[in-house]
């Protein structure tokens, strides 16, 4: 006598489908997977197009920025009629040396803040500014809120001026021995681009006629800076310096 044996359904073989509805299941698979690329492929292209749109608008507010940190450059050149071909030649000295040093270092951001180094001088008085003569203790105090006067004029510009900007902008007045201001720093804790702009700085500062002196001949400007090598400069800087300005430095 045969004997029934009842199986679970979990243990059952699946009815296999006929020919002609698997061919109709894989040909209804095949074209929901070609809509599904197709849909796809269209959000990957608006995806593109949305990025370029994007870059063009980000292009165009970086060319208006850049166009503001022009204008600001020129407010300090009429600001302090010494600042106008001292920013250009900071620039151009600063740039010569970074590359020296470290060529990597050098980028758009880096020129920026050495173009904009003194822009908060545009909050100090004029009668400071071109005063004939030494400041006295409460002008120099107003003379080194500079920095940081620059730093507040540039922050809302954060989108196109990064950290190596404003680095620059802060820490230009910087000692090595950490007696300079706004906050003291020391040796190494100074960032290398305000190291190399305060070289740049005070040679330019020192062979260029001021309001209260005549300029210095560039050998006596070097042998300041040598003098100061450890205490106001890095020693290091100031050597690689030296070595740009024997090599015969084009500023043209």
């Amino acid at each position: 006598m045969d004997l029934y044996v009842d199986m679970d359904e979990g243990d059952r073989e699946p009815a296999a489908l006929p020919d002609s509805d698997f061919q109709a299941e894989l040909e209804r698979t095949r074209s929901q997977l070609l809509v599904f690329a197709r849909d796809m492929s269209a959000v990957y292209q608006r995806k593109r197009e949305h990025e370029k749109k994007l870059g063009a608008i980000m292009e165009e507010l970086r060319t208006d920025y850049l166009s503001i940190v022009e204008t600001l450059a020129l407010v300090v050149e009429a600001k302090d009629q010494y600042t106008a071909d001292h920013l250009e030649r900071c620039k151009k000295y600063g740039i010569a040396l970074a590359n020296q040093i470290d060529p990597s270092m050098v980028s758009p951001q880096l020129q920026y803040g050495f173009l904009l180094h003194d822009v908060g001088k545009i909050g100090i008085p004029e009668s400071i500014l071109s005063k004939p003569g030494p400041l006295t203790a409460d002008e120099t105090a107003i003379m080194r809120t500079h920095p940081l006067i620059g730093v507040q004029i540039v922050g809302p510009m954060r989108r196109v001026l990064d950290e190596v900007t404003i680095e620059v902008i802060r820490h230009h007045h910087e000692r090595f021995d950490g007696n300079g201001y706004p906050d003291g720093r020391k040796g190494g804790d100074i960032p290398l681009s305000a190291r190399i702009f305060a070289v740049v700085d005070a040679y330019d500062a020192m062979t260029t006629d001021r309001s209260y002196r005549k300029a210095l001949a560039p050998a006596e400007a070097m042998e300041r800076l040598r003098s100061g090598a450890g205490t106001q400069f890095d020693p290091e800087v100031v050597s690689e310096f030296e070595s740009l300005m024997s090599a015969g430095l084009d500023l043209a």
